[in-house]
């Protein structure tokens, strides 16, 4: 069974960088788009960044643009999230998520995404 598990959170402070990674296991990753969400305590669920299968391609959430940057390693089944000048507002639970579809672009919609991780908490403090 594949599945996606996500490190590199913690708690870093304001102004600070952070990289987070997702490795997958089983499966074949190269095959999918991979995205990044993000959700804080009582608020909804949050595109930040996708990438495509074959690592060509990225999208991001306008306002995340500059400061996160999404890549891939198809040798390590392995997507990150780099992350810098971080905020407080940033804080939030990082998941990382697998297209349904194999060969596809990159998307900002959770429902176009059938496997997620747990995710890894990011705290900024000011």
């Amino acid at each position: 069974q594949v599945q996606l598990v996500e490190s590199g959170g913690g708690l870093v402070q304001a102004g600070g960088s952070l990289r987070l990674s997702c490795a997958a296991s089983g499966g074949t990753f190269s095959m999918y788009g991979m995205g990044w969400f993000r959700q804080a305590p009582g608020k909804e669920r949050e595109f930040v960044a996708s990438v495509d299968w074959r690592g060509e391609r990225t999208y991001y959430a306008d306002a995340l643009k500059g400061r996160f940057i999404i890549s891939r390693d198809n040798a390590r089944n392995t997507v990150y999230l780099q992350m810098n000048s971080l905020k407080p507002e940033d804080t939030a639970v990082y998941l990382c998520a697998r297209a349904k579809m194999t060969f596809g672009g990159t998307t900002r919609w959770a429902y176009e995404y059938g496997l997620w991780g747990q995710g890894t908490q990011v705290t900024v403090s000011s």
